[in-house]
């Protein structure tokens, strides 16, 4: 019965085989849909940060004319949006609106004994027509917060007196400058607010602002803070739901900004009662605005083309340079950022999108695409029986029939889970079996365990190298044959506009790996039980404890290198900025350099070289890292194929390079090496 059962398990794997084919088949129109998705929005908005702006012209002689200036430069440099606050008492102070002082500074100026029992905020406006316009929005705006005001006059100029401490007053958010939305208007530039969730939901408040703002044309909400507009009490009143419908009614839509320490706090949630009219939006800080204009424009470039992000926002900041004594700004760097055949106004238009206000993707969704994910489903459960069958062939149909039914348990509990897992799965399971069949090739076709001079023959260099590129790329379609299941299964909007994310990163730049190693040491000729009982009788050595250190350290610095946060060094990037400008996608240094190379020159070694099958531990990192490639969901498909790809074509390139030095290296040692002994 168990010979039986062993016999049905290694049998399935011809099935299995099928069912991936026909799952790989089934994922494909769900990546068509995804491909028409990803082309349904081609605009880019830049916009900039019109409070910096003020900051930097409060430094100038004439703070109107240099704010006039420099917006018609901005304007003319391809910036068609302003981001706008809503105001505080500071905002207007700034903007010289008004002046404002507390108890003690309004007895000092009016020469008067500091009342004993009141601390007040005094403000006085620098215009009759500041006056008229802005009284009553402060006045309105503290009622609504229960704290009374009043008329005053100080030397003829009109004011009033906010009964709250200046401390506080300042720190009320207040409707954004009604003089600066109308100049902004008229000098052509759409406005992108920024709302704050400081104060209690007013919905009439509210209201009354979002009407004056699509009276402006603004289609798109960016949020400041740790949360979005009516999170803080929409447990108690709904009020996020009432925000929603509001913008609905409107047209108006939000912005997601990228790589924020943590997601503002009920973005999600409107994103979903908005149907996801959302856009990703890159911000250049306020310190790299000072970085050289190639690499900001370049930074602009790659992250719309490669990251899906349709909104580019820019600040400046005042800065003192004690050198020449000056007050200064990053804006001529940024607008020489933007302009000229190599500013990225032009690179983004070479790239084939438009500038205008950001679109949100237009969500292709086919009613056939279940039918089709479940498909693709079947296909990724039967990849990793796949790879459960290399390992512990016994187990192979009952891992299938187990994975069919905890897909189905996890996709009726907890459905965000099970899409993540089974892709995680999948991918760590094609990539390991693709190289785990290419050992095993090596060693059907290879030296065997004792070479036998009397019955084994070396192949020649040529068919060598014949099969190792027949096996490289075998193998490289293996390893690609989780891409469709991976997009099938994370087919979600929320992954492209990176609200939800592929999980398990470093699990899968690390299991492959350990997996291979696994398989290269113990389930080549003896039984690995065998083996595993010989490794543990194995006397330590230094030699191991100094190899397992070094390992170690570049393991660290391997995990350092993956995922979003991956650190990389100054001459890396110049190098990859060359690619970018050279070929038009980067390619990733590791396939190509690296991982890809070595697949080539470690299958040719090994195929008269039994041991040198130990460099396919390392050569695995390439087939894995042209799946994690298409698991960042935000990176439209064609690049990552592309990426992909190219680096599989230099990696070709360069693994030729390595076979043609080793073949010279190997020659050049039989020659010489009985010399040096006897020297």
């Amino acid at each position: 019965m168990h010979q039986k059962w062993q016999q049905w398990n290694i049998a399935s794997r011809k099935w299995l085989w099928i069912l991936v084919v026909i799952g790989v088949l089934s994922a494909l129109p769900v990546v068509y849909d995804r491909l028409q998705t990803e082309k349904s929005s081609k605009t880019v908005e830049f916009v900039f940060d019109y409070r910096d702006l003020v900051e930097v012209a409060s430094y100038r002689v004439n703070p109107k004319d240099y704010i006039s200036q420099q917006l018609d430069r901005l304007k003319e440099a391809g910036v068609q949006s302003m981001a706008i606050y809503e105001s505080t008492l500071e905002d207007y102070r700034k903007a010289r609106r008004l002046m404002m002082w507390g108890a003690t500074d309004i007895a000092n100026l009016t020469d008067t004994v500091i009342p004993e029992n009141e601390n007040y905020t005094y403000v006085l406006f620098t215009s009759t027509e500041n006056s008229s316009v802005l009284a009553p929005l402060i006045q309105d705006a503290f009622h609504v917060l229960g704290i009374d005001t009043e008329n005053w006059s100080f030397r003829g100029q009109q004011g009033l007196i906010i009964k709250t401490p200046l401390e506080d007053a300042t720190l009320k958010p207040l409707q954004p400058d009604p003089f600066n939305l109308e100049m902004l208007h008229e000098k052509g530039f759409s406005i992108v607010p920024r709302l704050v969730d400081s104060l209690a939901y007013n919905e009439e408040a509210v209201t009354k602002l979002l009407d004056r703002y699509q009276e402006l044309g603004v289609k798109r909400i960016l949020f400041e803070g740790e949360s979005v507009k009516g999170f803080t009490d929409d447990a108690d009143t709904g009020s996020l739901t009432a925000f929603a419908d509001l913008l609905k009614e409107r047209g108006m839509g939000i912005a997601a900004i990228e790589n924020i320490k943590a997601q503002q706090k009920g973005f999600g949630k409107l994103a979903y009662l908005l149907d996801y009219n959302v856009t990703r939006l890159y911000s250049l800080s306020e310190g790299d605005s000072g970085l050289s204009p190639e690499v900001i424009a370049d930074r602009f470039a790659l992250a719309t083309k490669d990251r899906n992000i349709r909104m580019l926002y820019l600040n400046t900041i005042p800065s003192r340079d004690t050198t020449t004594a000056q007050i200064k700004d990053t804006l001529d760097n940024l607008v020489i950022s933007l302009s000229g055949p190599d500013g990225a106004v032009q690179k983004i238009e070479n790239n084939g999108f438009t500038l205008g206000q950001a679109e949100a993707f237009d969500v292709v969704d086919s009613s056939y695409q279940r039918y089709f994910k479940l498909g693709a489903v079947i296909g990724a459960v039967s990849m990793v029986a796949l790879l459960v069958s290399y390992f512990i062939p016994w187990l192979t149909l009952a891992a299938w029939i187990l994975g069919l039914a905890g897909s189905a348990g996890l996709l009726l509990l907890k459905p965000q889970l099970f899409e993540q897992a089974l892709a995680l799965a999948v991918a760590i399971s094609a990539p390991t079996v693709a190289t785990v069949l290419a050992v095993r090739k090596i060693n059907e076709q290879g030296p065997p365990l004792r070479i036998n001079k009397l019955t084994y023959a070396v192949m020649s260099p040529g068919r060598r190298l014949a099969h190792s590129l027949v096996l490289y790329i075998k193998t490289a379609l293996i390893s690609l044959s989780a891409v469709p299941f991976v997009i099938a299964l994370l087919n979600n909007i929320t992954y492209s506009l990176v609200l939800n994310q592929f999980r398990g990163v470093s699990l899968l730049h690390l299991a492959p790996i350990g997996l291979t190693a696994l398989y290269v040491l113990l389930y080549r000729g003896e039984f690995a039980f065998n083996k595993t009982g010989k490794l543990l009788r194995t006397p330590v050595t230094l030699a191991m404890v100094i190899a397992a250190g070094i390992l170690g350290v570049l393991g660290m610095y391997y995990l350092s290198r993956t995922g979003n946060s991956g650190s990389v060094s100054s001459i890396e990037m110049t190098f990859r900025t060359f690619l970018e400008n050279t070929v038009g996608v980067r390619p990733r240094n590791k396939e190509f350099l690296l991982a890809h190379p070595l697949f080539i020159l470690g299958a040719f070694m090994a195929y008269k070289y039994r041991n040198a099958a130990f460099i396919m531990i390392v050569a695995v990192i390439g087939q894995l890292s042209m799946v994690d490639t298409f698991a960042h969901i935000h990176t439209p498909v064609l690049i990552s194929l592309i990426r992909g790809l190219l680096g599989l074509g230099l990696g070709l390139i360069i693994g030729l390079i390595a076979v043609a030095v080793w073949q010279i290296a190997e020659r050049c040692w039989k020659r010489w090496s009985p010399l040096l002994k006897n020297l």
